[in-house]
């Protein structure tokens, strides 16, 4: 089915709606008026619709990304409370999700809950949440729990409270956590309808989350010729400021898919740290053509589109001699 679009349309229209009178009025009839005429000036792209698996994994991808978002804020919330409650928390757990850190926060989450135990208390209250909970790690970071308890300068107010909040936060949070495990499995389900995404998966580093964020972002990747046209569906592409004399900044459009246009970059980040490919090509460009980190990212998230559309369109999984890299050439 194949249709019309003027691109973002609500900023399409408020760009152009001062066009017929000058003025910042807006009304339906109006608006109606704008799009006529932009589509009469030929200010449009042909829209096609995605096909149903496409459509099931953006649905999917849209709710997991708001859970994400809330995921996000109850961590932030949980990390302002130990801030408040128990600043020294964090010199002895460096990630607070972990087993062990979880088992604390449920049974001594404030330093004067620690204040009449031992090693063996705390190892043996870890036993009900974890299976491996004493050793010489446990140990070690029992002994760690109490020094810094007992140096604590946390907040002592409202502590009943307080840690029924803790408490709340903590149920929602692995609440949510379970959700997206499942979610993450109805994913890779999807996935496995997608005969694209065993070439894709051939980029080492480029786990399935990322690769169903691209394709629930930019639908059919076969629908594209050039990795440029990827990069403007996720407004990656670049734009100057530039009038007479004056040369603006170069800056990225951002007139694209925010969701797409944010997972494309992480998944770059990604490749650069895992991938022997692109972490080669990240320190070339580095050392020898002595760009900017952020600059390196942003060249190899252009080649990480090309790649993608490449690899799609010929039908061929992926290889460094094949994509026109070796691990000693730059980008």
């Amino acid at each position: 089915m194949m249709g019309l679009s003027t691109g973002s349309k609500p900023n399409t229209i408020k760009r152009n709606k001062e066009n017929r009178d000058n003025s910042p009025s807006k009304s339906d009839p109006k608006d109606a008026l704008v799009i006529a005429d932009v589509v009469s000036r030929g200010y449009y792209y042909e829209y096609t619709r995605q096909a149903n698996v496409f459509q099931r994994l953006r649905t999917v991808m849209s709710d997991r990304e708001f859970w994400v978002t809330h995921s996000v804020r109850l961590q932030n919330r949980i990390i302002r409370w130990l801030d408040i409650r128990f600043p020294e928390y964090t010199s002895v757990f460096k990630d607070w999700t972990c087993k062990r850190s979880m088992a604390t926060l449920k049974e001594f989450p404030c330093p004067q809950d620690l204040e009449s135990r031992s090693v063996a208390d705390i190892i043996t209250s870890w036993r009900e949440h974890m299976q491996r909970a004493g050793g010489s790690t446990g140990t070690q970071k029992a002994a760690q729990l109490l020094s810094q308890a007992k140096r604590s300068v946390g907040n002592l107010t409202a502590v009943h409270e307080a840690k029924q909040d803790l408490g709340r936060l903590i149920e929602e949070y692995e609440r949510i956590v379970e959700m997206l495990q499942k979610m993450e499995k109805d994913v890779i389900a999807l996935l496995s309808e997608i005969p694209m995404v065993e070439q894709l998966r051939s980029i080492k580093g480029l786990g399935p989350i990322f690769i169903a964020a691209i394709l629930s972002g930019a639908g059919d990747l076969r629908q594209y010729a050039h990795g440029r046209q990827l990069l403007r569906k996720a407004g990656l592409n670049l734009a100057e400021s530039m009038s007479g004399k004056r040369k603006g900044q170069i800056v990225l459009s951002k007139r694209g898919d925010s969701t797409l246009r944010k997972y494309m970059y992480l998944a770059t980040i990604v490749l650069t740290a895992t991938n022997p490919v692109f972490r080669k090509l990240h320190e070339r460009n580095i050392r020898a053509k002595h760009m900017k980190k952020q600059q390196s990212v942003l060249k190899l998230l252009g080649k990480l589109a090309r790649i993608l559309i490449g690899i799609v369109g010929r039908g061929e999984t992926f290889s460094p001699e094949k994509a026109g890299i070796t691990l000693t050439q730059a980008a």
